[in-house]
């Protein structure tokens, strides 16, 4: 189980109200295509009416959160990739409106909203749901976002100092009972007021993704959930074979968390692990793995993947061919830079499994699309981790 004192008054946020030791979520899901970069006919097109069928039946079945991602610009193809999405404060408050039991959270890029609009949105957001809101919050990286906005990118480690103090404001927003100023490099407010405070005097569940130094250091001072991926691990693990054993794939993972958690405790927290990944189940181990080959290499969005790449320096002129072929297959195959999750109910339920053996706390997951695939998943999958003593 979750590893906090359960007189904590935070404890059944930080357990997402229910005591499933191997949390479950749904990712990207306010996108088109999601986390598959696809011209499939079946993609997902990220409708309104569609989310709010989807998080129904997350919530029915027992899915413990709903993960957006924030984006405000697609990376075009013939698919459009990401290019229809929906803001991820209001979809939450939507969502939860129409729930009841599961967290969902919104994914905010700090440089783009004031702290203290941010604060009252997400409080809003908070007392709809009853304590079920959570925070992604993302320092941002795409550059053609923010031109957008006509809001210039800072250098890489200085947003992160930005977005700690636009955190601390955030906090404070959310604790202070009497008026307050603040007096920092990047706000200066005075006579703040806020009120509601978030809902049963406590805060909401943060999380954050940070692959860098910096990014890493400020997860781990304000966040309860670090995201990141385990492909390094299965990397780790791997060497030079093509297959990896089960055993060696958790003992990578269980050293990636153990490190993570480490460098938490050394300032005192106690950081739990999340990771994401696509899930293609089907009958047969064949079927998952023709469709997933149909869906991320035959059908794969090839002009959307290349420009993925770019946006992150991998280009054609900068990179070997074989190196840069590996990448390009790479993003595909994964479900755009998480891991494959492909096969039977009981070869994706044991993949699961392991990565509760190795410390991961949670997964948050994708499909091709939610409404054909996450009902199979549920029904399937989920009373599989349940007889492991994984879930309720």
């Amino acid at each position: 189980m979750l590893n906090v004192n359960r007189a904590d008054p935070r404890a059944a946020r930080l357990s997402m109200h229910n005591g499933n030791e191997l949390k479950i979520g749904f990712f990207g899901a306010n996108c088109s295509s999601a986390r598959t970069a696809t011209v499939a006919p079946e993609r997902w097109l990220a409708s309104w009416p569609d989310c709010r069928k989807l998080a129904v039946i997350a919530d029915d079945a027992g899915i413990d959160f709903l993960l957006p991602i924030g984006r405000w610009k697609g990376y075009g193809g013939p698919s459009d990739f990401h290019g229809s999405t929906l803001e991820t404060m209001t979809w939450a408050c939507g969502l939860l409106g129409a729930t009841k039991r599961i967290t969902v959270f919104g994914t905010v890029h700090a440089p783009l909203f004031h702290p203290l609009i941010a604060a009252k949105q997400m409080v809003t957001a908070d007392q709809i749901g009853e304590g079920r809101f959570g925070l992604n919050i993302v320092a941002g990286w795409n550059e053609g976002e923010f031109e957008m906005f006509g809001v210039e990118q800072r250098p890489h480690d200085e947003r992160y100092d930005f977005a700690q103090e636009w955190v601390d404001v955030v906090s404070r927003a959310w604790s202070d009972e009497e008026q307050f100023d603040f007096d920092g490099r990047y706000f200066k407010l005075q006579a703040v007021r806020a009120k509601p405070k978030p809902f049963g005097g406590t805060r909401p569940l943060i999380m954050n993704a940070g692959h860098s130094g910096a990014g890493q250091a400020f997860a781990m001072r304000n966040c309860d959930a670090f995201f990141t991926s385990t492909g390094d691990a299965r990397l780790a693990a791997a060497g030079t074979a093509q297959q990896v054993s089960d055993e060696k794939l958790i003992e990578a993972t269980a050293r990636k968390v153990a490190d993570i958690k480490a460098d938490g405790a050394r300032i005192g927290r106690a950081i739990e692990v999340y990771t994401q990944g696509q899930v293609i189940c089907r009958p047969s181990q064949k079927e998952a793995e023709d469709y997933h080959h149909y869906a991320n290499v035959e059908q794969a969005d090839w002009a959307a993947v290349e420009r993925m790449l770019e946006l992150r320096g991998v280009t054609p002129d900068k990179t070997p061919p074989a190196e840069y072929a590996a990448k390009r297959m790479q993003q595909a195959v994964s479900g755009i830079g998480g891991n494959p999750y492909v096969g039977s109910p009981d070869t994706v339920a044991e993949q699961l499994a392991n990565l509760s053996r190795g410390g991961v706390r949670g997964i948050a997951v994708s499909f091709v699309n939610y409404l054909n695939d996450a009902p199979y998943f549920c029904a399937e999958v989920l009373p599989r981790l349940a007889k492991m003593g994984l879930r309720g």
